[in-house]
């Protein structure tokens, strides 16, 4: 993926750090950028990858800025959805179709920053996410090892594995129970002020998946029982493919392609 000129860099939040994050750049083919505070006056560069004691995190910087977002399973949202999230009761849960089997293998091909597989993996799933941009992956690699550590969610992380890549390059064969899809949709205006803080990055820096539609008929090849794509609501059919029933939420829907029955024993 080629992105703008001038759009990210790696930067380190201390000069202690400059070593490891110029390795961090090296690895994901970004300029390297020595950092001094405040972020409203490094303006060389839109966003920054920005390596600290606590992590890694993407910073946008200039005057205004909204505060830098790091992956994090054992806080905020994504703690507060793991126990009080609703279980396998959630919209999400059973359009995968753990309300009719348990310990499914998951591929998410449009990992992020990984909160969806954070929910299978909770649920009991064993989850394969794919992750096609190096500085996402990277992203979310900083946040599992992070949590690989944490005595409340290790347990859940042992059952998240992460490749940096695209399921395209898998060969087509049922290697899994489950694939997940939630392809980046262009802008919507209506989204929240959360949302649009924390997409941000994606929208200005990946954009939205125009190749997305391919993903549906390899994602076929690839399951056993079936093909989950999340949509914001009034989104097209992915691959203009009508999906076999859907579960309609407030502000999106999971399309569910069914193969086969999950309520068969084989």
């Amino acid at each position: 993926m080629s992105l703008p000129s001038n759009s990210l860099a790696v930067a380190a939040s201390s000069p202690s750090l400059n070593l490891a994050a110029k390795e961090l750049a090296t690895d994901l083919q970004l300029p390297f950028y020595a950092f001094k505070p405040p972020l409203k006056f490094a303006t060389d560069y839109e966003y920054l990858l920005m390596l600290g004691i606590d992590g890694l995190a993407i910073a946008k910087t200039g005057k205004g800025a909204p505060n830098p977002v790091m992956v994090d399973f054992t806080t905020g949202a994504a703690d507060h959805r793991r126990r009080f999230g609703g279980g396998k009761g959630q919209d999400i849960a059973k359009a995968v179709g753990l309300n009719k089997r348990t310990g499914l293998h998951v591929i998410d091909g449009t990992a992020g920053l990984g909160r969806d597989s954070f929910v299978f993996a909770t649920l009991g799933c064993k989850v394969q996410m794919f992750e096609r941009v190096p500085f996402v992956s990277a992203l979310l690699r900083d946040g599992l090892e992070r949590a690989a550590v944490h005595i409340e969610v290790m347990d859940i992380i042992e059952n998240m594995d992460l490749t940096s890549g695209s399921i395209m390059d898998l060969e087509a064969s049922e290697c899994c129970d489950v694939v997940y899809l939630d392809p980046m949709f262009p802008h919507n205006d209506k989204a929240t002020a959360a949302a649009k803080k924390e997409m941000a990055f994606f929208r200005d820096l990946v954009g939205a998946d125009l190749d997305s539609d391919k993903l549906l008929p390899q994602a076929m090849s690839l399951a056993r029982f079936r093909v989950v794509v999340k949509r914001p609501k009034g989104a097209p059919d992915l691959n203009n493919a009508e999906p076999t029933y859907r579960l309609e939420g407030k502000s999106g829907r999971f399309d569910i392609y069914v193969k086969r029955s999950l309520d068969n024993s084989d």
